[in-house]
């Protein structure tokens, strides 16, 4: 069954409806379109509640956000007991290949044996293995990494403040732009790859309808003079993107 998007209570309402179901809450602990973090506090509650599991897919917080980089259910003060599952995506912030299931013995050797996509799979190859292992020690020493990059976020957020640019409310590495219009949102796109940006312009089934919008997304090899061309870039959207708003043709501040 799915709930709204980050809806706990709706999540809430939907378990106790059937008391007698096995429960298990699957959600990212970021989201990959907004870039906004799952309530997973709210949701492990609901979980323990009806001793039921909370999965939390860690792809675009794995090495980002929490202690040592540890991902999204790290960062918001919870442990093994309240996310008994994760998946920890190899690829992304690690720059490897694969991933990685995490979660009790019994529960991984159940989904290694029953789950049919995955029998006739073959392993990681042993030098990606070492190279994922490689990767993840340095995202836990490295914390440098994440102090840039949050130091990037906050200053492409407030330069898109100051230039008039609504983004939507996130403070990850994925910062979005809604535009409304799948066209408009194809040729900023085009325009700005003209120009040295390359900037994703995500458009439905992938989001709702009329809410097509770039997908900013930054990175630590980034530095403060890309941010600021990027903002630059951008600045001549901020007064097409008000009217738009105004006239009802562009998405509000959340989805």
């Amino acid at each position: 069954m799915r709930y709204p998007h980050a809806d706990a209570a709706a999540a809430r309402r939907q378990a106790e409806a059937h008391p007698d179901g096995a429960l298990m809450i699957a959600t990212d602990g970021v989201f990959s379109m907004d870039g906004d973090v799952a309530p997973l506090v709210d949701l492990a509650a609901i979980a323990r509640a009806q001793q039921g599991l909370l999965y939390v897919d860690e792809a675009h917080a794995a090495g980002v956000i929490g202690p040592d980089g540890r991902g999204s259910v790290a960062a918001a003060g919870l442990g093994p007991d309240d996310a008994p599952l994760l998946l920890v995506t190899l690829g992304k912030a690690l720059g490897c290949y694969g991933a990685v299931l995490v979660g009790q013995y019994a529960v991984i050797e159940h989904i290694a044996q029953t789950a049919r996509p995955y029998i006739y799979t073959t392993a990681l190859p042993p030098a990606l293995a070492v190279a994922s292992l490689a990767a993840v020690k340095l995202a836990r020493q490295d914390a440098w990494r994440r102090v840039k990059l949050e130091s990037l976020i906050a200053r492409f957020r407030s330069g898109a403040l100051e230039r008039g640019l609504r983004l939507l409310d996130s403070h990850t590495p994925i910062q979005p732009l809604p535009i409304g219009d799948n066209a408009f949102a194809l040729k900023v796109a085009r325009d700005l790859e003209a120009r040295g940006f390359l900037v994703a312009a995500i458009r439905p089934p992938t989001v709702p309808a009329g809410s097509a919008r770039l997908r900013i997304t930054l990175t630590v090899a980034h530095e403060n003079q890309d941010v600021d061309a990027l903002l630059d870039a951008l600045e001549p959207l901020a007064p097409m993107l008000a009217e738009r708003i105004a006239s009802g043709q562009a998405i509000a501040e959340t989805c």
